[in-house]
This record gives C-alpha cells, sequence and structure tokens, in this order.
C-alpha cells in the first residue's frame, strides 16, 4: 500500500513518513550526534526529563516517540491545548500501572507553554519520583513560559530549524516512498520547495502532498517548476505574532537601526510587514527607537515616527507602510545617542533608592497669603530676568541630596550643541561662585 491508497480516514503526508528508526531522523545533531547529551542519555538507557524547545516542524514530537522506543518505554501523550488535570491524572495512573510491571514511562506533553501554573504544578511530584519520564514541547521560550520549579526539574534543548540539506533528505525519502511509478522532481522544483518551507518539514511535506495531487492528475510523473508555482505563487513567511520569531524579528528590526543599517532595517521591517505583522506595533517600536536610541541627538527623529504612526493611521495599509519605511531609514541613518534613556533609568534607579528629599522652599509655589508668609516662593529669582535668560546663583536640586550628574551627551548630531550649551551654563553657575551643587 502506498501513501495514497488507504482504507482509514485521510492522513497527512507528514504523519505517514514519520520516521520509525532513529537513523531516518533529520537535524539536530548538536544534541543527537554521538557523544551528545541525548545521545548518550539513549545510549546508556539513562532518560532524564526534558523540554524541548523549537519552532514548528523541526521534529519535537517524532523526536520524543523515538526516545521512547529506543528506550522500551511506553509513550503517553498529552496536548495542552485539549488536556486538562483529568487527563493528567489518567496519564499518572497509567504510569503506576506500568510501574508495577517495571516499564518506564515517557510522558510527552506537546505545547506545554499552553498549560497554566497549578496543571504544571501537577507533574512535579512525579517528576521528582521518577514514575514519569517528562518530555514537554513548546514554540515559546521556556523561560518566560514556564515554571521555574518545572524548569528546574527538566533540562532545556533547543531544536533548531532545518536545514536545506536536511530538508532536502525528507524530500528525497518522500519521493521515493510515495509510491507513484518513475515519479522525480526537478532539481529547481526542489530547491524551490526546500526554500519554501523555510525549515519547517511540515511545511515541506504539506507543500509536496499537494504537488502529488497534481501529479495524479496528469500523465506526468515529474514535479517541475510549473506544479510548484500553481501550488504556492506566494511563500508564506514563518511568523508568530507574539511568539518567539516575533521577537526575534522586531529585535533585529531594533538592532539594525541601532547599528545605522539602513538596508538591514528596512529588511526587517518589510519582513514583518509581509508576514502579517500590524504595522502599529511597528509604528510604537520606531517611536521608542526614536527615543531610546537617537533621543536629542536627533529631535526630528522623533517627530518622524510619530508622524509615521499618524499616516499609517489615517491611510492604513498599504499606503500608509511607505511612511513606516521612510522613518525607518531616516532612523537608521540618523546620529545615534542614548544619553536620554541612559540618564532616565539611571535617574529612576537613584530615586528608588534615595530618600524623598523636600521640596526646596524657593521652588514652591505659593497661590495664597499664608503660603507666602510661611516662606514658600521666598527668594526664587524668575530665570527670565536674569542674564541670557538664566539665574546663575539659583539651586534647583534637593538639600541634603548628592547630586549625580547622569545626562552626558554624546559627540555626535545635536548634542554636540548641547554639550557644548551644559558647559556654558555651568561657567556661568561657576562664575557666579554657586558652581556644581
Amino acid at each position: 500500500m502506498d501513501l495514497f491508497q488507504s482504507e482509514s480516514p485521510f492522513v497527512p503526508l507528514a504523519e505517514k513518513l514519520r520516521p520509525k528508526r532513529l537513523e531516518d531522523y533529520a537535524g539536530q545533531s548538536h544534541i543527537l550526534a554521538n557523544g551528545k547529551p541525548v545521545f548518550q542519555a539513549i545510549k546508556n538507557n539513562n532518560l532524564h526529563s526534558m523540554i524541548f524547545w523549537g519552532p514548528p516542524g523541526v521534529g519535537k514530537t517524532t523526536l520524543a516517540l523515538l526516545l521512547s522506543e529506543q528506550t522500551q518505554s511506553e509513550f503517553l501523550s498529552l496536548s495542552a491545548v485539549t488536556s486538562g488535570i483529568k487527563e493528567i491524572r489518567a496519564a499518572i495512573e497509567q504510569a503506576e500501572y506500568n510501574k508495577n510491571f517495571n516499564k518506564k514511562t515517557v510522558l510527552f506533553v506537546d505545547e506545554v507553554h499552553r498549560f497554566n501554573k497549578t496543571q504544571q504544578d501537577a507533574f512535579l511530584p512525579h517528576i521528582e519520583s521518577g514514575l514519569v519520564i517528562f518530555i514537554g514541547a513548546t514554540t515559546e521560550n521556556p523561560s518566560f513560559e514556564l515554571n521555574n520549579a518545572l524548569l528546574s526539574r527538566c533540562r532545556v534543548y533547543r531544536l533548531k530549524s532545518l536545514n536545506e540539506s536536511e530538508l532536502s533528505q525528507i524530500l528525497k525519502r518522500a519521493i521515493n516512498e510515495s509510491g507513484i511509478d518513475q515519479l522525480s522532481i526537478s532539481e529547481e522544483a526542489s530547491e524551490c520547495l526546500v526554500q519554501m518551507a523555510d525549515g519547517d518539514s511540515r511545511k515541506l511535506l504539506n507543500f509536496l502532498q499537494i504537488c502529488f495531487d497534481f501529479v495524479a492528475e496528469s500523465e506526468s510523473s515529474q514535479i517541475d517548476m510549473k506544479i510548484v508555482e500553481e501550488i504556492a505563487t506566494e511563500s508564506i513567511k514563518r511568523y508568530d505574532n507574539k511568539g518567539e520569531y516575533f521577537y526575534d524579528q522586531v529585535s533585529a528590526l531594533h538592532k539594525s537601526i541601532r547599528g545605522s543599517d539602513p538596508d538591514s532595517a528596512l529588511y526587517w521591517c518589510c519582513r514583518m510587514l509581509s508576514s502579517g505583522c500590524d504595522p502599529i506595533y511597528i509604528a510604537r517600536r520606531l517611536l521608542r527607537i526614536a527615543s531610546e536610541d537617537i533621543g536629542n541627538a536627533d529631535p526630528k527623529a522623533l517627530s518622524l515616527a510619530l508622524n509615521a504612526w499618524d499616516v499609517q493611521t489615517r491611510l492604513g495599509s498599504p499606503e500608509g507602510e511607505l511612511a513606516l519605511a521612510q522613518c525607518t531609514l531616516y532612523l537608521a541613518v540618523a546620529p545615534k545617542s542614548n544619553a536620554v534613556y541612559m540618564a532616565f533609568n539611571k535617574m529612576m534607579s537613584f530615586i528608588k533608592e534615595s530618600k524623598d528629599a523636600e521640596v526646596p522652599m524657593h521652588l514652591r509655589n505659593a497661590p495664597t497669603k499664608m503660603m507666602k508668609k510661611a516662606g514658600y516662593g521666598q527668594n526664587y529669582h524668575y530665570s527670565h530676568d536674569g542674564p541670557n535668560g538664566i539665574s546663575p546663583c539659583q539651586d534647583y536640586w534637593p538639600k541634603g541630596l548628592a547630586k549625580p550628574y547622569f545626562y552626558q551627551p554624546v559627540e555626535r548630531g545635536l548634542e554636540i550643541k548641547i554639550q557644548q550649551k551644559m558647559q556654558w551654563i555651568q561657567q556661568q553657575k561657576n562664575q557666579s561662585g554657586r558652581g556644581q551643587s
């Protein structure tokens, strides 16, 4: 019986081709090669509880199943999407039954990050006692999504996206086991399918299954570019809204702008837009970058970011996205300064760590006669009446509190002139005898 002849309901190609032997498993050599931790665990028949963290389609479920078979353990599978405490208890009862017959149990939990704290805690005593070998699979960063108690009992393994060589290996195996006489695939079509898969074996096999359908309806037995173009006029880029890939791409955009690389910055901006990111989220991020990484080196950057957000709101997509691209390129080539960002963070920390100082009496508002009589606002010097619009002898810092100087303009962009102005103001204070307070 070939991959397409079955009396059972439809089964996806990815499921039919799920490797039955570890030798057929593609990828993850960093944990499965000879001498690597998971390889050693299999070799010594001593599996430990673990978390598989990686993008979709890299073989997390398959690897857990193979580990179970390699160590002659019963494989119990739960999905955090459809399971609850009732299903967890049933799995634990089965594990206790297995223990009576000296049989080990691998308890696999897919999408484990979707379980709440109580559900995650339900596994702890059974992992601790060794009743189950717990294997969790997640596409999200375990540090953010899983309880520390669960993480402390499991070893986390990062599973990587499959490279083109590994995907080609899977594709070749699928062609060979297709059951279609003399089926072949052109080199160009093979390369295109691999690129469209974007590191995801499940996506690759789903594309291939549609190709098989086209071949079955035609007289040809070759998958060529014409068929590939029919099934995917536009490759859907990997993008997980508010997930791991989302934040990776946001980080790449931010760092490209900070690093003054306009083409890279525009690439990540367009990559996110083409993958379905909300343009308003990008607008908010650009606004933050304008303040955090450019600041007073080019204050126009903040205005441009606000304008880009406004244009996107008014025009929507796709017209408004050009303004986001314009802003992205401007921010990338603008002079950079994090002086405001650093000063703000340092001052916030300083305030948390220091005592609450009183506002000096001369700086207090005095709207009533009683407050004026109490000394509110007394001896305050109106700056506009001073020479050059400053009051060199006026002190604005709370008494009894050592004054730090956190804002240090950089020698780039407008902050060069700001630094010069601050030095001139300090000179005026020094001449008046105030100096630094």
